[in-house]
């Protein structure tokens, strides 16, 4: 009698994101389309209703799409196409910035706890114009309906600049563009750029106030709030 041969144990199916299918089904269109680098997709409300999704679950598709590089999202004028990948290169560029995604928020913890404590000690009058000049920059936009991306990005190079720490600025700069991919798969979150703002404000308060130890705590929450995107779940 023959030896029965062990199967192997079934391999778990993953359950695909709502998201996920919802970026395909855009790229699907962009191909039956033929649009090409520089088109724009249809507004956002025209490709919720066709795609019979909310507006909320649709942008976190954009978003991502928008993190991967494959549209450029600018206030007033909508969604548009960068570049169009195949669906199978867009799933495999989705997996690899899932993976990165928990690196990038501990290098953030690492290098921008330590530069907020640094710069409540080390703080100029000239620094602390630049992180104010900062907070209105980001409250403007998110009061225009932005999302405060450019505002945020200068608040966290004012910090980084308050800190006097030419290696810890270098560090930062060598992790920009992975700090930018989560600054906006962040502020594309619903009432994100609000809770980012005022999560900035403290920060500032506690610079400006040179407590260094408050500073340090204030970042580290601002941090672990701005890690809380749709991708990590």
């Amino acid at each position: 009698m023959a030896e029965k041969k062990t199967a192997r144990p079934l391999a778990r199916v993953s359950r695909q994101r709502l998201y996920e299918q919802l970026m395909k089904q855009i790229l699907e269109y962009v191909e039956d389309a033929q649009l090409g680098p520089g088109d724009h997709l249809p507004p956002e409300r025209e490709l919720a209703d066709s795609l019979g999704v909310s507006r909320a679950t649709l942008a976190q598709a954009l978003v991502a799409l928008e993190v991967l590089g494959v549209i450029d999202v600018q206030h007033g004028t909508g969604a548009v196409l960068v570049y169009r990948p195949s669906v199978a290169k867009l799933v495999k560029e989705l997996q690899e910035h899932r993976n990165r995604l928990p690196e990038i928020v501990e290098a953030r913890s690492a290098l921008e706890v330590k530069l907020a404590e640094l710069a409540a000690s080390r703080r100029t009058p000239e620094d602390l114009d630049a992180i104010g000049a900062a907070l209105e920059a980001m409250e403007r936009e998110i009061a225009a309906g932005d999302r405060g991306a450019h505002g945020d990005e200068l608040f966290h190079r004012a910090v980084t600049q308050a800190a006097h720490s030419p290696v810890l600025a270098q560090m930062m700069t060598f992790i920009a563009e992975m700090v930018l991919e989560t600054r906006l798969e962040s502020l594309g979150q619903p009432g994100r750029p609000e809770q980012s703002l005022a999560s900035h404000r403290r920060i500032a308060e506690a610079i400006r106030a040179g407590e260094a130890d408050v500073a340090a705590r204030a970042m580290q929450s601002h941090i672990e709030l701005v890690s809380d995107v749709a991708l990590l779940k």
